[in-house]
């Protein structure tokens, strides 16, 4: 399935695509109304109550959207997408966690050399934003980078487990901008400075359950600036590999339901052009991040308004 969340009475709602040119089945509109319908008790409302409830509210929700879509009435509950103010496709991880340097080309674009291990960093909830969000290009930097990514997304609690088991604990998949302020980033050892700046991670438009995408580590990712192809690489160019990444984390700290794992860029970025060849973003840039299954992301860039 593919999920989203929109907003809408100022709450979050979950929708579920409903196949190509049908729309956004709005899942709370149609709890209760849909004829025939026996399954509403428990059928979550929330994309975070979907996650909250494991695989139990993923098989009521999968039921109830198969009834839905044979029901007479079903169009009363199927919204253009276009007509919807998406949120991120999750609301509210518990820890963003970001791995650098996990694609083998842009390591080597970069001088950097192939780590042995993950390098892993953190990213917080204020860089959230959603599709269609306009992104403020902070003040105090004028190097912000682009990084298309793939988003593991946690579906239960996973401690010490096995490479070989690591994506049964995996929710679903989505896309990424983890948009990097250059400047800032290296000023010290920690990247931290730069990677966390407000909606730094646009994340969707949906989150695509882990079924329905198959290998994660098969899929064409692609960033276009202003129409022009930046990046363009297969997730099978990743040096940790998500099953390897998932394992590994999981034997330093417990994960838990809606935790999302930022999973690295492919070449192609700013960073990794010469140095008189950069071109940083800018205002009025418009940034899409395209992975197979996935969707399109695309946002804007906007100078930062003074607060």
């Amino acid at each position: 399935m593919k999920l989203l969340t929109f907003f809408e009475d100022q709450t979050y709602k979950l929708g579920v695509h409903s196949g190509e040119g049908e729309g956004i089945l709005d899942i709370a509109a149609a709890v209760g109304n849909v004829s025939d319908m026996d399954v509403e008790d428990g059928v979550p409302v929330t994309l975070q109550a979907v996650i909250e409830g494991g695989a139990n509210a993923m098989d009521k929700l999968r039921t109830f959207v198969e009834i839905a879509h044979r029901a007479d009435n079903r169009f009363a509950y199927i919204r253009p997408e276009s007509t919807l103010t998406l949120g991120p496709c999750v609301t509210h991880p518990n820890k963003m966690i970001c791995v650098g340097l996990n694609y083998r080309k842009h390591a080597e674009e970069t001088g950097a050399e192939i780590p042995t291990y993950p390098v892993l960093f953190n990213k917080f909830s204020n860089t959230l934003a959603s599709q269609g969000d306009e992104i403020p290009l902070p003040k105090v930097s004028s190097e912000v980078d682009y990084e298309a990514e793939l988003v593991i997304v946690i579906g239960k609690q996973a401690k010490n487990v096995a490479k070989e088991d690591a994506l049964s604990y995996v929710l679903g998949y989505c896309n990424v901008n983890d948009l990097s302020a250059r400047d800032l980033q290296f000023r010290t050892s920690q990247w931290l400075t730069g990677k966390s700046c407000d909606k730094f991670s646009p994340l969707g438009p949906y989150l695509v359950t882990a079924d329905e995408v198959g290998d994660p580590n098969q899929l064409e990712i692609k960033c276009i600036v202003n129409g022009e192809v930046r990046q363009a690489s297969n997730t099978s160019d990743m040096i940790f590999y998500c099953d390897e990444i998932v394992s590994y984390i999981s034997q330093l700290m417990t994960l838990v339901p809606g935790d999302v794992i930022l999973t690295g860029t492919p070449e192609g970025v700013v960073l990794g052009k010469p140095v008189d060849e950069r071109v940083y973003l800018q205002p009025g840039d418009v940034v899409t991040i395209e992975i197979e299954k996935l969707g399109s992301l695309t946002n804007t860039m906007v100078a930062e308004i003074e607060q």
